[in-house]
This record gives structure tokens, C-alpha cells and sequence, in this order.
């Protein structure tokens, strides 16, 4: 099919989501949009997105989108009692999650799927909403080639950084969880480092920008810099899914025997900082915010008491 023709179905307007399907309607393609929340959604209907009641509106379209927070979610809105599968329509011809689910969900999915005809690309992605807002959004796909070739231009309208086409099955999802590991681990080490230059009289800001223009900087430091400078715990990805992440990233480690005890060191780490949020008024409420807040426990242990350095820090994600 040419580029737009397809009508595409998407479904999750979360942080990131909304902003990836705003990408494709503002590309001119034909969206057709289903959330929890139908609120979330209505403001694409300003630039074409056709909200829907219910996942099975869906039914009639030749793609599929999902980025959800959950296996159990992804299950629900394709197979569940009102989901895209549940009706008597066409049934789409390939449905594309972009969610960080556990890898035998997946497998559970795909086979469900198959036997309704249908095929399963998996497709998370790099980065979060300010980065699909700066066009620097990247991609790791695996399924069915040829299914995959049918949406590959679709992936790059919201992920223009790159897409990795890695292979058949599920390969796509082992490749976003060592990904969201590393995520952990590095702002573990970044938060620690930056803690002893800072108390031993180097101001945050100075040491930070040092880092970005080295070797040792990278995107993912510098747009989390004005975190870790000022203290902003604007959320872009939540403790809780950081957790998450880790532990998918631990159980498939058990599974092939590879040894990951810094990546169990951090996960502790992380514990301990939930844990922590007990100490707080609103412990929810606290936890709802970015994953960065674990700079607090750290400096807690530390012995220092942290206050926002109040300055322009440049995300790296500037045009």
C-alpha cells in the first residue's frame, strides 16, 4: 500500500503515545484513536484523529498501534471482552506494540493473534515525550519481515532517529529491557558521581556540562542533566516502572545464566528508595514522580541536603 493510504488504529494516549500519534496525523495519515481516559484523545481530534468508543472500533483497520503500560493491558485491548479482536469485523492485517512488556507475553499474544490471522510486530522505543517532541525518537522492531516492511515508514514518522529492524519473534522486547537496564544503571552511576564532586565543593551544573561535552556524555545525560542540577522531577519514567524493567531484565538473565550483579545492585538501590517514600506526606503522590527522585535517597545517605543550583542547563535535545 502507498504511503497514508492505510487507516491506522491506534490505542494509549499516555506521556507517550498522545505525542507519537499526533506525529502521524500531522504526516497525513488517517488515525483513528481509543484511551481509557476518551478526554486524553479528543484534543487530536482538532488535526483529524477520529476518536473511538471502544478498542473493537477498531476492528476495520489495516495497522494497529498500542503503547500501553502492561502485558496484561496489551492482552486486554486486543483479545479482551471489548477489544480489537472482539467484535465480527475485518480483523487488521498486522498490529504493532510499542509497550516494554515481559517476553513470554509477548509469545502468548503473537500465537493468539496468528490464529486470528493477524501478525504481531513489536516495536518499543528510545527515548520519552520531550524526545519525540525533538524528533530524536528511535526504534527496535522484530516480527514477521514482510508485515514489518508494511509499517517500517509509519515507525519512522515518530521514531526519525532510527529503526532497527533485529529479527524475527520477540527479539525486539529482550533488546528494550537491556535497554531500560542500562537506563537504570547509568543514572545510578551518573546520580553517584555527581553527589561526591558536588560535596566535595563542585557545583553540580559545572561537573555535568564537563561530562556532556566528553566522551562520556551521551543524550540520555545531558537531557537528564537539568534534573539532577535543579531538581526538576518533571516525570518522564516513574520508579515503578523502573522496577519493572529491571526485573524483566533480571529474569531473563536467570534464565540463560548471565551473571547481572550490577544490574541486582541497582534494582536493591531502588528498593531501598521506594521504601523510602514512606517518609514522605504523600508517598504516592511522590512516587508518581520521574525516576530521578532517586537522587534524594542517594544524597540522604550521603549526608547532604540538596537545593536546586538554578540554572540554564541545556536537554541536548535543542534544534
Amino acid at each position: 500500500m502507498a504511503q497514508n493510504t492505510q487507516k491506522v488504529g491506534w490505542i494509549g494516549m499516555g506521556r507517550m503515545g498522545y505525542p507519537m500519534a499526533e506525529r502521524l496525523l500531522k504526516a497525513g495519515y488517517d488515525v483513528s484513536i481509543w484511551n481509557r481516559t476518551k478526554s486524553k484523545a479528543e484534543p487530536l481530534a482538532k488535526i483529524g484523529g477520529k476518536i473511538v468508543d471502544k478498542p473493537s472500533d477498531l476492528a476495520g483497520m489495516d495497522v494497529v498501534f498500542s503503547i500501553v503500560a502492561e502485558g496484561k493491558d496489551v492482552d486486554e485491548v486486543y483479545l479482551g471482552k471489548t477489544g480489537v479482536l472482539s467484535g465480527n469485523g475485518k480483523t487488521p492485517g498486522v498490529f504493532v506494540d510499542c509497550s516494554t512488556i515481559a517476553v513470554e507475553e509477548s509469545v502468548e499474544i503473537r500465537k493468539k493473534l496468528k490464529a486470528r490471522g493477524a501478525d504481531f510486530i513489536c516495536a518499543p522505543v528510545s527515548g520519552n515525550a520531550k524526545v519525540i517532541k525533538a524528533g530524536k525518537l528511535s526504534s527496535v522492531c522484530s516480527g514477521p519481515e514482510a508485515s514489518y516492511r508494511k509499517v517500517e515508514e509509519m515507525i519512522k514518522v515518530y521514531a526519525p532517529k532510527g529503526v532497527s529492524y533485529v529479527g524475527e519473534g520477540e527479539l525486539a522486547r529482550v533488546c528494550k529491557i537491556a535497554h531500560n537496564v542500562m537506563l537504570g544503571v547509568v543514572i545510578q552511576n551518573l546520580i553517584e558521581i555527581t553527589l561526591l564532586v558536588n560535596k566535595m565543593g563542585v557545583p553540580r551544573h559545572a561537573f555535568l556540562a564537563f561530562l556532556n561535552n566528553g566522551v562520556m556524555g551521551s543524550m540520555f545525560t545531558a537531557y537528564k542533566s537539568p534534573a539532577l542540577v535543579n531538581l526538576d522531577y518533571t516525570t518522564t519514567f516513574t520508579p515503578e516502572l523502573l522496577r519493572k524493567d529491571l526485573d524483566l531484565g533480571l529474569a531473563l538473565a536467570d534464565e540463560v545464566d548471565v551473571p547481572m550483579p550490577v544490574t541486582a545492585a541497582t534494582r536493591a538501590i531502588l528498593q531501598m528508595h521506594m521504601g523510602n517514600a514512606t517518609g514522605h506526606n504523600n508517598p504516592e503522590e511522590y512516587l508518581s514522580k520521574d525516576f530521578t527522585t532517586l537522587m534524594e535517597t542517594m544524597a540522604l545517605a550521603s549526608g547532604m541536603k540538596l537545593t536546586s543550583e538554578n540554572k540554564p542547563v541545556p536537554t541536548g535535545l535543542e534544534s
